[in-house]
């Protein structure tokens, strides 16, 4: 008789969430996000302004996720140099779009109103994992 933990491992959506893929992104997600908040941290105390400090920060943390991404989650590999720059020139367009929602969150809720930047830029991490993650599932890495 099959036990309840069972069922859910063997269940369709269960093995379309939780994989190598999803569980390693997981993990690197987090990594990358390490990289952007001490990153971010460094730069403001050496006395980067708030938006620039996060900008500069998110250069740093996007190209260590590119690399993480493209070898350990995604196992994406390219044939050519043209095709590799083509995917690179995808996933930092792509990283744009998350960056543009996370210097509006931080411009409106640090700059604008005053809240704790690591308050809102923590919580701005969880949206932008999940924006990043579609667009590398969907757009850029896709087989």
């Amino acid at each position: 008789m099959k036990t309840l933990l069972d069922k859910i491992k063997n269940h369709t959506i269960y093995k379309k969430v939780i994989n190598r893929e999803t569980v390693s992104y997981g993990i690197f997600g987090i990594l990358t996000t390490i990289v952007n908040f001490i990153s971010y941290e460094g730069l403001y105390r050496l006395g980067t302004p708030n938006l620039t400090a996060n900008w500069m920060a998110w250069v740093i943390a996007v190209t260590f996720a590119y690399i993480v991404n493209k070898w350990s989650v995604f196992r994406s590999r390219s044939s050519t140099i043209n095709a590799e720059l083509a995917k690179m020139g995808k996933f930092y367009g792509a990283r744009l779009v998350s960056l543009g929602v996370e210097q509006l969150g931080m411009f409106v809720f640090v700059e604008k109103l005053g809240i704790y930047r690591w308050l809102i830029k923590g919580a701005l991490s969880i949206i932008v994992i999940i924006i990043n993650y579609i667009f590398s599932k969907l757009y850029i890495f896709k087989k």
